[in-house]
């Protein structure tokens, strides 16, 4: 029957996973804790929400774009904190750097420029990132990630190195 040799070609290894083929592309919604933890003691941490888009290129490597709300703590006093909050463009290239046979886990590495605007002044800040992230499929379209991204942020007074690490989702359009 039609089923048995469908059988055959996946425990022969010969049935790969149709992901992340050259014109495919995705939308990722992304969760974070920056710079460390939140407990009760924390003063200096955060969180950031994102979108992307990415456009799947050859050998899995994907351009990414996509913006990020990222609020931040700045220590005051003894017990106080200062919020300052970020809005991010980014685009970025993303190297597809290993994935397992069966096409379920796909590791990449990726260099992103941004752009932010502080929402209480003048400034224009800018920078770029690195980052690691892992996805695990759990159907051809549907992927559950984690990440983690140091980003360099320049043109501002409130830091210039923020580590962001977290989770996503990832739905492959057509």
């Amino acid at each position: 029957s039609i089923f048995a040799v469908a059988v055959l070609f996946l425990f022969a290894g010969e049935a790969f996973a149709q992901r992340n083929l050259p014109g495919m592309s995705a939308v990722e919604v992304r969760a974070d804790m920056v710079n460390g933890f939140y407990t009760g003691n924390s003063r200096n941490c955060g969180y950031d929400f994102g979108v992307f888009y990415s456009v799947f290129k050859g050998n899995a490597n994907t351009w990414s774009f996509g913006g990020e709300y990222l609020q931040t703590y700045r220590p005051y006093g003894e017990k106080g904190r200062i919020p300052v909050a970020q809005f991010t463009g980014e685009v970025g290239y993303n190297l597809h750097i290993v994935s397992d046979y069966s096409q379920t886990f796909h590791l990449y590495g990726g260099v992103l420029s941004d752009g932010s605007t502080i929402k209480n002044g003048d400034a224009f800040i800018y920078g770029g990132a690195l980052t690691l992230s892992a996805d695990f499929y759990l159907s051809d379209r549907l992927a559950l990630g984690a990440h983690v991204k140091e980003r360099f942020v320049f043109g501002n007074d409130t830091g210039h190195f923020l580590t962001q690490f977290g989770v996503h989702v990832k739905l492959t359009i057509e």
